[in-house]
Parts: C-alpha cells; structure tokens; sequence
C-alpha cells in the first residue's frame, strides 16, 4: 500500500491566512458567470448557438432539456463547459437542427432558463472550446481587516494567485480522490465517471505539486529545471536555463511556471523542480500507475493565475463585489480563497 497525503489538507496561500470571513453565494444572483467563447456564430449551417442564462440549474440538464423541447437526441446538443449549478450564468450551447426548421425558443418551459438569443452556426460546440469566463462575485456578511484585504486584492491584481483545482473538482468531501484509488485498485466504474475519476487523481497530485512550491515561495517564479506553460495554450516547453529572456516573458505573462498532469512516463521537468514533482509522485505511487495504466499524456498546467482586469467594490460596511475574467479551465473560488474564508 502506498503512503498518500490526504486530500483534506488545506491548501497553503500565496499571502498568508485571508484576512476577511463572508458569505458567498447568499442567493445564485451572488455568483454570476458569463462564458466567453471567442469567436461569434457564422449566421448560417445546420447548428444554432442558443444564448441560455440560467439559475440554479444544472448545465447538463439544461443540454437535455434544450433537445427535448427542440425534438433531437442528446448527443445534438454541445456546449463548451460545465458551470455552477449554484449560480447565475450566461452561456452558450449549440443544438443540431438539420433540416428541422428553429422552435419558438422563447416558449421554452422552464423559468429557470431563458433563451436570450439564437443564431446558425456550422459546427458543434465542443467540450473546452471557449477563451474564459466572466464573474461578478458578491461576498455578504464580511469581518476582517479591510485594510489588510486592499493590500491583497492588490496583491492579487498584480500577481496573481496560485492555480489550484478548486474543491469542485473532487466531489463531496473530496471523495473522487478514494474513489479513483478504489477505481485503480480493481473497482468497476462506468465510462463517464471514470473519466472524472482520472482527472480528480491528476488534479491531487497537481495541487500537491502547487503547494508544495507555493509553501517554498515558488509559485510565480521558477526552479531550476523549470517547464515553461504558454499563456492561451496548452503548449510548454523547457527545461533551459533562466535568463532575461525569460524573466521579461514571465513578467509581461506570455508564459508561467507549470506543474504536471500526470501521465505515462516521466514528468518532462528536471533537477529542483522534476525532484519535487517526483518526490509528489513517490507519495501517490498508486495513482501515478493507475494514471499510467489508463494511457494518460503527461501534459502540464500554469502554475500562476492573473485574473484579468480584476475589480472590486465595497457596499456598505459588510459587502463587497469583485469582478474578474479567468481563462478556461481556472476557478473563481482559489482567486476568492486568498482573501476570505466563505
């Protein structure tokens, strides 16, 4: 049986315990998400791209529900990501109408949904083809020290936060992690829970690689045998040596330190950096075979988040709104956890 850490641990911070308590998500309309897909519908071909807004609905229901009220199977609808059921969000999905003429989208019966526009498109949306999302997050019921949180939330805006996977990802009480054990071990799971199963192992160990450095101070700057993340892609490369080449790059974000996703093989980074990683992946050796066993790519995530164009705004003495963009895959809930407790 291999030694692991547990998954409850908490998650050191990048700028020291946070210095506000609140409440977030009081009502869905706390949270609001809009997905930025990046490019506009062409106007013609055989998939509409509906403009949903929903509340306190499930994204995969709403999918269901759309090719239902709209006479096709399922696997006609896409979209580009899940978004939280506890929320208010606006985002798209595309529904295959070949040769079917539109439905009156505005009939549509559930008032949790509302179709705000449609157009024609060519093709499916596919799952993660989107640039980012949107928040406008309100935190209620806020103690602390307000001076020391304007100091963070500067902090934040000007470097960032660390790019951990948030608790989402890892199931109530962070029991996908036992279940892909358990899964790894000879436990029979179907296909779609296997895949979130494989993607809560490698999103452990990269939070454990992530506080590792983040509890050395080296989580916005390099180790030596440092991989290099491409902002905007998924692409990376090194290691090579640091210069100021790199160091001007790193600081205008074209590119960040990264951490693995494990795989099949050898994480790709070497000396400092692949020892932590790999002194990671001796503490997991159960889910680095059983993630190796699945054919897995190593492949790599920055370590570093820069939420864009980041904003907030006090209500009164106890409430305060932020507002940010994130890239695709990054979680509001690690920007928001630097500076409260909710």
């Amino acid at each position: 049986m291999s030694h692991s850490e547990p998954v409850h641990a908490p998650l050191p911070w990048a700028y020291g315990a946070p210095p506000l308590q609140a409440r977030l998500r009081s009502t869905p309309e706390d949270f609001l998400v809009e997905e930025m897909l990046g490019y506009d519908a062409e106007g013609a071909g055989e998939h509409v791209l509906l403009w949903v807004e929903k509340r306190g609905a499930n994204t995969d229901w709403v999918a269901r529900e759309l090719a239902k009220f709209a006479g096709v199977p399922p696997v006609a609808v896409g979209y580009a990501g899940m978004k939280d059921r506890h929320a208010v969000t606006r985002q798209t999905f595309s529904v295959q109408l070949a040769g079917k003429p539109d439905p009156d989208w505005s009939t549509f019966p559930h008032a949790e949904v509302n179709v705000l526009a449609a157009t024609r498109h060519s093709r499916k949306l596919k799952r993660g083809a989107l640039r980012g999302n949107r928040f406008v997050l309100m935190l209620r019921e806020v103690n602390g020290d307000r001076s020391t949180a304007e100091q963070v939330l500067q902090q934040i805006a000007a470097r960032g936060v660390p790019n951990y996977y948030g608790e989402q990802r890892f199931g109530r009480e962070g029991g996908n992690v036992e279940q892909a054990r358990a899964m790894f071990g000879g436990r029979r799971v179907d296909r779609e829970k296997r895949s979130l199963l494989l993607s809560a192992a490698r999103s452990h160990m990269f939070n454990s690689v992530l506080a590792a450095r983040v509890e050395r101070g080296a989580w916005d700057t390099p180790l030596n045998g440092e991989i290099w993340s491409l902002a905007g892609s998924r692409s990376w490369f090194g290691p090579e040596l640091f210069n100021d080449a790199l160091a001007e790059r790193l600081a205008r974000a074209d590119i960040h330190p990264s951490g693995p996703l494990w795989g099949q093989g050898e994480p790709p980074s070497q000396d400092e950096a692949g020892a932590l990683e790999r002194e990671v992946g001796a503490a997991n050796s159960d889910l680095v075979a059983g993630l190796a066993a699945a054919r897995m790519d190593q492949e790599r995530r920055p370590l570093r988040l820069l939420p864009k164009d980041l904003r907030w705004h006090w209500q009164g003495d106890d409430a305060l709104e932020l507002s940010f963009e994130l890239p695709a895959g990054a979680y509001a809930t690690v920007v928001v956890r630097e500076l409260a407790k909710v």
